[in-house]
């Protein structure tokens, strides 16, 4: 069972439903395999994803959304804990789009280094 969390949904322009986070989440996680486990949400103002952003990649200024994955594939028995997505709405076009980014980012894809497949799944998931 996916158990989410989310927090500052105060932040969110055009408020997103929890509902539609977990259903999108549920999908970008299943398309890696991953139908259980922990994952939280939080919804930021710029100057704290600036913050994590800097202390985290190196780079300065906010950015739309930032992944924490806390358990990889060998976590140990029990519920696993995916991670944490961050968000910060004034820097993120759709919603949607920035939390399934960032729970594919969870399962392991990246962007930077594939050959646009991340990209495309989350194209293709957001098609649903």
């Amino acid at each position: 069972m996916l158990e989410v969390e989310i927090i500052g949904a105060q932040h969110a322009r055009g408020t997103l439903a929890e509902a539609e986070i977990e259903r999108l989440l549920a999908l970008a996680l299943a398309s890696a395999g991953v139908s259980d486990g922990h994952v939280a949400v939080e919804f930021v103002r710029a100057p704290r994803i600036a913050e994590l952003n800097g202390a985290h990649r190196g780079k300065d200024g906010p950015t739309d959304v930032l992944s924490f994955p806390i358990d990889g594939g060998d976590a140990p028995a029990g519920p696993r804990e995916l991670g944490d997505i961050v968000i910060c709405p004034e820097h993120t076009e759709d919603l949607r789009e920035a939390v399934v980014h960032g729970a594919l980012h969870l399962v392991g894809m990246d962007h930077e280094s594939d050959d646009g497949e991340m990209l495309a799944l989350q194209a293709e998931l957001l098609s649903w």
